[in-house]
């Protein structure tokens, strides 16, 4: 597999271009390191693919979409399947070069693999999930009936913090439809992601039906503005998101784009504390905070302000390695780059007179001096004005915020900008009841930290944190990778009486 780096790898090797089914070595001049950001280790070098490689691969599905629009619904049915079999058996191995590239845990990383996995099981379900809708007799001899067809090249950009699951909740889907798929992997850790395409292809994905290109802000741009590409599928930052739904947007595709968060958790004084606390610390600085879902928000509503002292204690416990080392329960951040931006957050903070009860600035890892560790991180006493609350940081900060009643913590809740997910931790069936019809946020947990759907429910991201009407799996990806096409018909036979001129626009 030419993706399939690992850790002690001495020759750095160049991941290549799937371009209508052939791996291929790009002609760029401009090419990006791979880096273990325990290590600061080269894994591989990435290229940004030339605006002649884009091209290509965008023709390479155009062409193949002649073909495989008409692929019965079994056969590409079948090859889901195939797959789902293929990366439960590799999920292990790929596991170890997403630790590697990305600072996961290894057990995070398998569950990054996992969480992706099910969306290629919710794929194998297509000849269900595709079917239209059938009416006999709407008039006099008149039937009505709904097809969902392809609708040609789609394309998915993708971010760094999940390089196995993102892909994975765009490329099955879209190509079980009958579409064919432009991928373009985070060019920070490409290399899980590459492997998953090779599965794919090992599955029997035809060749031009899955291409993948390598790039940043001028490949995302070519194929937002691609006159072939049809979809655009979106996960990342704000600012990229919001660039990627008005720039494709102006060019007549449909997109959806799920951008960046705040996360709240509201935590009334009837929880059960134990579990609560635990879901706060697990949500809040696992994934070192590298999580568009991650709890970044604690609001304690009444006498639950007096559990500070015990999650700081829980917080504090917490391991900071790397992500390959056994016990670790925090890994480092993606980059150098992405440290100092959390660094200099932390720091905003306490110039702004939050209290920090915890600081995670100068972590220390024996054997991993070079590691971009940011340790966990708490905040007390943080207002709504401050950046820490007001910014998204990504990264192992939790902050905490005090008010009196639940109607409170739901104000502040909706004024955020942010509409990703929330949670509830109580054991009031009322207070629960309240806070899901009365929260303007599109993903809600009830006693749940982190409330992402299972596949066969929608992604439903909100407000600032979404743009774009339709999610990324469930029913929802179905109508956004499918067009409706409505039919209705009548037919005569010879004997048929004659109705005569109808200069109506009534059927009968």
């Amino acid at each position: 597999m030419n993706a399939s780096l690992t850790p002690d790898q001495t020759k750095v090797e160049q991941v290549k271009l799937l371009i209508d089914g052939q791996w291929v070595e790009s002609k760029t001049t401009e090419w990006r390191d791979v880096v273990n950001p325990a290590t600061q280790q080269v894994l591989a070098r990435v290229p940004f693919a030339t605006s002649e490689e884009v091209d290509a691969a965008i023709a390479a599905g155009q062409r193949a979409f002649k073909t495989w629009r008409d692929t019965p619904i079994g056969a590409r049915m079948r090859i889901m399947l195939k797959l789902q079999a293929l990366i439960r058996e590799h999920s292990k191995r790929i596991a170890v070069v997403l630790s590697a590239e990305q600072g996961k845990t290894i057990a995070d990383a398998e569950g990054d693999i996992f969480r992706g996995l099910e969306v290629v099981e919710h794929a194998c379900s297509i000849g269900s999930l595709q079917m239209g809708e059938f009416a006999e007799n709407v008039a006099g001899g008149v039937d009505t009936y709904t097809l969902r067809q392809p609708i040609g090249v789609c394309a998915g950009i993708t971010p760094f913090n999940f390089p196995a699951m993102i892909p994975l909740w765009m490329f099955p889907m879209a190509i079980v439809c009958g579409n064919t798929f432009v991928l373009k992997p985070s060019e920070q850790d490409p290399l899980s992601t590459m492997m998953l395409v090779e599965l794919a292809l090992e599955a029997g994905v035809p060749a031009g039906v899955l291409n993948v290109v390598h790039g940043g802000k001028q490949v995302v741009d070519a194929l937002c503005t691609h006159t072939d590409i049809k979809a655009i599928s979106f996960v990342g930052s704000t600012e990229v998101g919001t660039h990627v739904y008005n720039l494709a947007g102006q060019h007549g595709k449909r997109v959806q784009s799920m951008m960046g968060a705040k996360n709240h958790a509201v935590v009334l004084p009837d929880a059960n504390r134990t579990q609560t606390l635990n879901a706060l610390v697990g949500a809040g600085f696992g994934a070192a905070g590298q999580r568009c879902m991650a709890t970044s928000v604690a609001v304690l509503v009444g006498k639950a302000r007096e559990w500070l002292p015990e999650l700081k204690a829980l917080a504090a416990n917490l391991k900071v390695n790397a992500g390959s080392e056994p016990g670790t329960d925090v890994g480092p951040l993606i980059s150098k780059r992405a440290k100092e931006r959390v660094l200099g957050l932390i720091e905003s903070g306490i110039k702004e007179g939050a209290t920090l009860e915890l600081d995670g600035r100068d972590v220390s890892v024996p054997g991993y001096e070079q590691g971009n560790f940011v340790g966990p991180t708490l905040f007390s006493g943080v207002t709504t004005d401050m950046q820490i609350y007001t910014q998204e940081i990504f990264g192992p900060v939790l902050v905490v915020l005090e008010v009196d009643t639940l109607d409170e913590a739901i104000a502040l809740v909706n004024r955020n900008p942010f509409g990703n997910g929330t949670g509830l931790f109580t054991q009031s069936g009322a207070a629960a009841r309240k806070f899901q019809n009365e929260i303007d946020v599109g993903q809600v947990g009830i006693n749940i930290p982190i409330p992402v759907p299972v596949p066969f429910f929608s992604f439903t991201g909100s407000r600032g944190s979404k743009l774009g009407d339709l999610g990324p799996y469930g029913k929802q990806v179905v109508q956004f990778y499918t067009q409706t096409k409505t039919v209705t018909s009548r037919w005569f036979d010879d004997d048929s009486v004659n109705d005569g001129v109808n200069t109506t626009i009534s059927l009968r």
